[in-house]
């Protein structure tokens, strides 16, 4: 089984953005990290809008990011989504013609078999099983390691002695 072009930007896409955590990431710094075409990613992204995977802020400072968790994205969904012709062969396809051999073909049987089973296995992952090595990818792709504020109560001692608490 090949996946298209399509659904492997998806996949880079949504990847991506959950390694971005809460940021906002651009198409053009998206396609630049990747080395793939910013058209076609343009595409994909309008796309998996649409699908309500990602999520558009307009303006000077917008970009893309998850439209929900990223433990909420199956990866089974997410191929079935992108890929809408899992037909393995031709007589798949109700359109054409009837093979000679429909009656009696097991070939047909097994391969359909052999495509829930590919399916299968993809609804056992989700996005953010994809992006568990975070810090190896983000290095990879270029992307800074979010900065989170430290709660209130925890303070570095550096700060805390210079605002004359301890």
């Amino acid at each position: 089984m090949r996946l298209t072009v399509y659904t492997d930007y998806s996949l880079r896409l949504l990847m991506y953005l959950a390694l971005k955590d809460d940021g906002l990431a651009t198409i053009a710094e998206i396609a630049e990290n990747y080395g793939i075409s910013k058209n076609h990613l343009m595409k994909v992204a309008h796309q998996l809008g649409v699908a309500g995977y990602v999520a558009t802020v307009r303006g000077r400072s917008g970009g893309l990011r998850l439209a929900k968790p990223a433990e909420a994205i199956g990866l089974g969904e997410v191929v079935r989504y992108t890929e809408p012709d899992m037909a393995l062969v031709s007589c798949f396809d109700p359109a054409n013609a009837p093979c000679a051999i429909q009656r009696c073909c097991v070939l047909q049987g097994a391969l359909e078999k052999a495509c829930l089973a590919f399916v299968d296995v993809l609804d056992g992952y989700t996005l953010s099983d994809l992006v568990k090595p975070r810090a190896r990818l983000r290095a990879l792709l270029s992307i800074a390691p979010s900065h989170v504020p430290a709660p209130a109560g925890m303070r570095s001692p550096k700060r805390a002695k210079a605002r004359g608490q301890r």
